[in-house]
């Protein structure tokens, strides 16, 4: 931990009043000065408002110092380290990887932890950044070795709880907690996507014949229903029958054939019927059919000519 410009300018000030001293023949007055100087450059540290200092007494830990201006003993106080108690992530990675149902997959995580005591952090761990990385690399492996691949992918957020809790455990004796783990990426043979792709694609027909088949299952019971109403109501049948025949020639232009066994069968009530019938669509207009008493005055009736 270097001199801070607080410190700095402090000491550049009593080394001036120091020279001043020196320059007025009080040599005395201008070694302590120097001396209080370099006990200031020496004893006077800074930490940020985010770090907090580590402070060792005679190789023994004496205390946690900052954030802010503190002081040491110089020589006899040592400052091991500065602690950044912000939040940190750590991105790692575990390649080639194979789970539970034996699938190498590469996955890409991130870890948000922070530091919650310092002492443990710069005491009980060489280097706690680094311990933090492999930590949750061996999780990250242990996690998708006992978990198949089709739960990686479907619920990425109960494997982002389990691996937080597993790294978790690793790290508190550290003084560490993790807030969050999140897994960014799973990577999987291109192979393995296509047989997959395949798979999704099979399912989807097979919903659509499953919802087609159901459609034609209730179709075929409204079918038999209506069946069961027409066989016990032979009008309604009939009106039926006369409704999709009028359906079929009330556009304009259109020509539709009746067989005369489906008239008789259907029992249309002969040419009164259809006449009815063709006076109810659109543009037609009826003709009385030709009769011996429609037969001008003074003259003998003919039949039409065909």
């Amino acid at each position: 931990m270097g001199a801070n410009p607080i410190s700095v300018a402090i000491a550049v000030v009593l080394i001036g009043l120091a020279v001043a001293g020196f320059g007025a023949a009080q040599p005395a007055l201008g070694g302590v000065f120097i001396a209080l100087a370099v006990i200031v450059v020496a004893g006077l540290k800074m930490a940020q408002q985010w770090e907090q200092a580590v402070v060792l007494r005679a190789g023994k830990f004496n205390g946690i110092k900052g954030p802010g201006l503190f002081f040491i003993i110089p020589i006899l106080d040592d400052v091991v380290g500065l602690v950044d108690t912000r939040l940190r992530t750590t991105h790692f990675v575990a390649e080639q990887t194979l789970t539970r149902d034996t699938v190498p997959v590469d996955v890409d995580a991130i870890i948000f932890w922070i530091v919650t005591d310092v002492r443990k952090a710069a005491l009980e761990v060489m280097n706690y950044q680094a311990a933090v990385a492999w930590a949750s690399q061996t999780s990250l492996r242990e996690m998708i070795g006992e978990t198949e691949l089709a739960t990686i992918l479907s619920d990425r957020a109960a494997a982002d709880k389990r691996l937080r809790t597993s790294i978790d455990a690793k790290t508190a004796g550290w003084g560490i907690h993790v807030k969050s783990v999140e897994i960014q990426d799973v990577k999987i043979p291109a192979a393995l996507q296509d047989a997959m792709s395949r798979q999704a694609q099979a399912e989807r027909e097979r919903k659509a014949r499953v919802i087609l088949g159901t459609a034609e299952a209730e179709i075929a019971r409204k079918f038999v229903e209506a069946a069961e109403t027409y066989g016990s109501n032979p009008v309604a049948l009939h009106l039926r029958g006369m409704n999709m025949l009028y359906e079929s020639v009330k556009e304009r232009g259109s020509t539709i054939i009746v067989p005369a066994s489906a008239v008789e069968s259907m029992n249309f009530g002969g040419i009164a019927g259809m006449t009815a019938l063709a006076q109810g669509a659109p543009g037609s207009q009826a003709k009385p059919a030709p009769h011996k008493d429609n037969a001008p005055p003074g003259g003998p009736w003919t039949p039409p000519k065909t």
